[in-house]
């Protein structure tokens, strides 16, 4: 994911730039193979995510190489809201994507409460038409402070924000967010908390590799998987675990 207003905060896998550098003869083949969906689960719907970053996407054109859903940036904290929301989210609806709207989590600037009521009002909202996913709360490494990785919080006080976050938009939309993180964030910022994989989807974001890898403390498998942060889609690539089918079930709440 990306915070809109500095270079993108992303954690990337950085074994394959020290591969392409040792074999040069190989480095388009290699490039190649990391920028294309993972082999093991090339047959999994493919998606993507964008931001203010990727502007006035060409949402047709993303249809046809083959976007089944997509997930917007709508806010950040409480003072920001994607300038290009309104066209990315209704560009990609009218192309026949399904598309849903996330949240980037500053726990040091407000409430999870307020934050996630200011996403509900410029946004984040859902409902059960079968083309709105559940709105999303991405919570990883503090971008703006690289010493503070976990915002100045405590493992227990992350818990009550993501908590509260998480109670304000049920409350809201009738849908809890789903959480997109890092197992290295998760374990490191919570505590490797357990409370939330019962009643909340993960969004794991895990670049270069072959799969997801160890998940976050609690969950047992993913929802979405962010595995590259470029590829044929505008934005991040990502993948939907399970069918077309249950994809258009998940986004009616089913």
């Amino acid at each position: 994911m990306a915070c809109d207003r500095i270079p993108p905060s992303r954690h990337r896998v950085r074994a394959l730039a020290a591969s392409v550098a040792a074999l040069a003869l190989t480095t388009a083949a290699t490039a190649a193979a990391f920028a294309a969906t993972p082999a093991s689960a090339a047959s999994l719907p493919k998606g993507h995510d964008v931001s203010s970053h990727q502007k006035n996407v060409d949402w047709p054109g993303a249809r046809a190489k083959g976007a089944r859903f997509v997930y917007i940036k709508a806010t950040e904290s409480t003072t920001y809201r994607n300038p290009y929301f309104d066209q990315q989210y209704n560009g990609s609806r009218e192309a026949g994507i399904r598309r849903g709207a996330y949240h980037f989590a500053l726990p040091d600037r407000s409430s999870g409460a307020r934050q996630a009521a200011y996403f509900v009002s410029h946004g984040g909202t859902w409902t059960a038409d079968g083309w709105t996913l559940p709105p999303a709360l991405d919570v990883e490494y503090d971008p703006y402070d690289r010493k503070h990785k976990c915002y100045g919080l405590s493992t227990s006080r992350m818990i009550e924000w993501i908590r509260s976050f998480s109670d304000e938009l049920k409350r809201e939309t009738g849908r809890r967010p789903v959480i997109y993180t890092t197992t290295n964030w998760w374990n490191l910022c919570t505590g490797g908390s357990g409370a939330f994989a019962a009643d909340h989807a993960l969004w794991i974001a895990r670049h270069g590799s072959a799969d997801a890898g160890t998940l976050p403390a609690g969950w047992s498998s993913w929802t979405f998987w962010q595995y590259d942060n470029s590829g044929s889609l505008p934005g991040d690539q990502n993948l939907f675990n399970g069918s077309a089918g249950r994809l258009k079930a998940f986004s009616l709440g089913r």
